[in-house]
């Protein structure tokens, strides 16, 4: 990463899944990570590349602090409460974490003159229909919530760079999946509701028997296909985009997946074959609201990021995943 060798980087939810990843990642590129993250989901045993500041997001003083006690230079922001579904029955407290945070994260940076964001968002909240792979510019059309905070999210964040107050990156990211080659860093939430992980414990007996939500979509097999992209390609995406910040500009948004979709069915086949045995399953309805096909149009962050996905082959993602759920070092599996 020219030039950035020896910056420090604010990792909002540094301590979660993708943001423990992309702090390894930071660290390896000579960066240092400084995560601030409340614990409320990530784990404090995640944080092994630079220091750990405990604090809530919404507390605009405190990211502030944190800024200014460790010279920060960039932010990346994870922190946000992330379960779709959950956002249904909880809207206003995902409005309050995701919104609110994002306002606060963006009042403390301005305060502390500190004009460089990666922001996480998601590529959940295109239409869906289409049938083709999702490009930047498709309609919107959030399903949920959840979806929705990351739509204002955007937009709040759009409207800071076009005052030029701001240079900020969006990375809209499809399914991230797997695990980080070292073995010190997964996937580990609580609850799981990713199928990868999901189906890697039933097959490992760590959870009952899995159940397909449906096999009679208009997909080759009748199962639902999404776009798997390997965590460690996410963590590369976000170095490329911390770069790209050094631009001013309005913001900018890159869809981060593989280009390529795996059925459900796919998923649970490559689980079986690496594991040597055929993983059991039972076949259930549809779950209502689930698209057939969800695959990125990754050419944007090929052409301007210079990223492509290298580790997102599923028998990849699905070995990291495997490795890391016989040997986890935290979360509720860890020995």
């Amino acid at each position: 990463m020219a030039g950035a060798t020896g910056g420090k980087v604010l990792v909002t939810g540094g301590a979660g899944y993708i943001g423990s990843h992309t702090a390894k990642a930071l660290a390896e590129a000579g960066l240092t990570p400084v995560v601030f993250d409340d614990l409320s989901s990530g784990y404090r045993e995640a944080v092994q590349w630079g220091p750990l500041v405990v604090g809530d997001v919404r507390d605009r003083a405190a990211v502030a602090a944190a800024i200014r006690a460790h010279n920060i230079e960039a932010v990346i922001h994870f922190a946000a409460l992330i379960e779709a579904g959950l956002s249904v029955s909880q809207s206003e407290r995902f409005h309050d974490v995701n919104v609110g945070g994002t306002r606060s994260v963006l009042a403390a940076m301005s305060e502390t003159g500190v004009g460089r964001l990666v922001f996480s968002s998601t590529g959940s909240f295109y239409a869906m229909g289409s049938g083709r792979p999702m490009a930047e510019d498709d309609p919107i059309a959030p399903a949920n919530p959840y979806a929705e905070t990351k739509v204002i999210c955007e937009q709040v964040i759009g409207e800071a760079c076009a005052a030029g107050a701001l240079s900020a990156v969006a990375l809209r990211y499809f399914n991230a999946s797997g695990a980080d080659p070292s073995g010190l860093i997964g996937e580990a939430h609580q609850p799981e509701s990713h199928l990868i992980p999901i189906a890697v414990e039933s097959a490992l007996g760590l959870r009952g028997q899995l159940t397909i939500n449906g096999v009679d979509y208009p997909t080759p097999d009748g199962s639902c296909v999404r776009d798997y992209v390997h965590v460690t390609d996410l963590a590369a995406a976000h170095l490329a985009a911390l770069e790209l910040t050094r631009k001013p500009g309005p913001l900018r948004a890159f869809n981060i997946g593989s280009g390529r979709g795996y059925s459900v069915l796919e998923v649970i086949g490559a689980i079986g074959e690496a594991l040597g045995q055929p993983l059991a399953h039972a076949t259930g309805s549809r779950r209502a609201g689930d698209p057939a096909s969800i695959v990125a149009d990754p050419s944007r962050a090929q052409t301007e990021l210079g990223w492509t996905a290298r580790h997102s082959s599923l028998s990849e993602i699905v070995a990291s995943a495997i490795a890391w759920r016989k040997d986890p070092k935290y979360g509720r599996f860890a020995n």
